[in-house]
């Protein structure tokens, strides 16, 4: 890619986040990866930019991912977003389908990650 994409990586733990943002910027040095702790915060950092990719997490204080995903998905009609999380039950699989977002298990990986970069360029 020759030009910069920007990143929202969602996740209440801070040591995901910095992993994710890592790993992101390993593939690709000039995105720009923006962090938000909530769903809540993710919410309003959307309504400065419209990111490329959203990594959202499933379980986190306040707005869960899915309630989010529900939202983002309405504020960001062209973002790919994939909700990532360790709980892999179908009813979690089912309602991203709903939602229109991808899903990838936890734990994040750079393999992972880069692999999902990549499915998105296909």
């Amino acid at each position: 890619m020759t030009h910069s994409k920007q990143v929202l990586v969602v996740d209440d733990s801070r040591v995901s986040r910095l992993m994710a943002h890592q790993f992101i910027l390993s593939k690709h040095a000039d995105w720009q990866v923006t962090e938000a702790a909530t769903g809540e915060e993710a919410l309003q950092k959307v309504a400065t930019f419209q990111p490329y990719l959203i990594l959202l997490d499933v379980n986190m204080p306040g707005m869960g991912g899915l309630a989010a995903a529900e939202q983002l998905r309405a504020q960001c009609p062209q973002t790919h977003i994939f909700l990532v999380t360790a709980n892999v039950q179908n009813a979690i699989r089912n309602r991203a389908v709903e939602l229109g977002v991808g899903f990838m298990e936890k734990p994040i990986t750079e393999t992972r990650i880069h692999q999902l970069i990549d499915s998105l360029a296909a």
